[in-house]
């Protein structure tokens, strides 16, 4: 039998404290609170957009309206279903004429919680993304004087932006329909999964499995770009650190640079939420992946200086899927009744 030298033994705990094993427990825990934050079951306050019952009502309605677009066919939820995990199932949104549009559409869940929306950053909040769609010709196609003249015409709106906005003389604007529909986003959060629970100190919580997943998570680097509430969403990085992949998933859009015009931002794109990432396939700005195994496999070798095993995607695979949440239980609005003044959709 070899003797077994101190060097030796030494060497030996230095690896195992290093191995992903090692986490288990308590300790993994802690590592993983320093890198996360679970979801608030409630809605966070908004900066200058305070909440009320009678404003996020009206979000909610407006959410499901289809007449906020020319067309009188795609609302909100048309691309940022709410029972599809906030997303639409598809590589790109289909829009106005049943065009396509250049990006996956990120999820509404959680969204909140973004430093800023768009894959580009280039709205500061919810309420100015709200605002971007509808006026988007590839979208929804509409302009505010029109989407304020369509609002205007039934009675039911004029009361109920009343009720939301009753300090304003005139309370039916674009603004107002903006920030109202962002109070409502705001309430699409998705407390209480299992990843969410382990953070408050369940340790039964996540099985072994997905334990070494994030173990794993976290050793490999992933928890730098996608840590916080959102597992992401908090800034902007380089799509192709280490390789860059296969132009298919690339494709010509420089992302960010487009908002700052600043070379450095070639290529830059908003880290996606990791939150509920099972459901929102197909995945990445191109929405070209659509299973997630594959999209880890492609952030392995993309972003990271070491190539993660099959062992080690199966076990990350397992974690990501554990931090799906509670999903929002929302009732479809009946929506106010049209009258012989409200406009026509615009179909030319």
């Amino acid at each position: 039998m070899k003797k077994i030298t101190l060097t030796a033994i030494i060497l030996l705990g230095i690896a195992l404290c290093l191995s992903p094993a090692a986490h288990a427990g308590s300790s993994l825990m802690d590592e993983a609170q320093q890198y996360f934050k679970p979801i608030p079951a409630a809605a966070p306050a908004l900066k200058n957009n305070p909440a009320t019952p009678a404003r996020v009502e009206l979000g909610k309605i407006l959410y499901f309206e289809p007449r906020l677009s020319s067309s009188a066919l795609i609302s909100c939820n048309t691309c940022h279903n709410v029972g599809l995990g906030g997303t639409d199932f598809q590589e790109t949104s289909t829009g106005h004429k049943w065009r396509k549009g250049p990006r996956n559409a990120p999820t509404v869940l959680n969204s909140v919680y973004n430093v800023a929306q768009f894959w580009d950053g280039r709205a500061k909040d919810l309420a100015e993304q709200a605002k971007g769609p509808v006026q988007a010709g590839v979208e929804m196609n509409n302009r505010p004087e029109m989407v304020v003249k369509t609002l205007k015409s039934m009675p039911e709106y004029i009361d109920l932006f009343k009720k939301a906005f009753p300090e304003d003389k005139d309370p039916v604007t674009f603004d107002n329909m903006a920030k109202a529909i962002e109070l409502f986003e705001a309430t699409l959060v998705t407390p209480d999964s299992p990843f969410d629970l382990f953070l408050k100190g369940d340790e039964k919580a996540l099985n072994s499995k997905e334990k070494r997943g994030l173990a794993t998570f976290i050793d490999k680097g992933c928890s730098d770009c996608h840590g916080g509430i959102n597992m992401g969403g908090d800034d902007y990085y380089n799509f192709g650190v280490i390789k860059v992949p296969a132009s298919s998933l690339v494709t010509d859009d420089k992302g960010r640079y487009k908002v700052t015009q600043d070379p450095a931002d070639e290529f830059n794109f908003k880290s996606p939420s990791l939150r509920n990432i099972e459901l929102t396939a197909p995945y990445f700005h191109s929405g070209k992946v659509w299973t997630l195994k594959s999209a880890v496999v492609v952030m392995s070798t993309a972003q990271l200086e070491s190539k993660l095993t099959r062992k080690e995607v199966d076990d990350v695979v397992a974690f990501l899927k554990a931090t799906t949440g509670k999903q929002p239980r929302i009732e479809h609005p009946v929506l106010p009744k049209p009258t012989a003044e409200t406009p026509h959709p615009v179909l030319n």
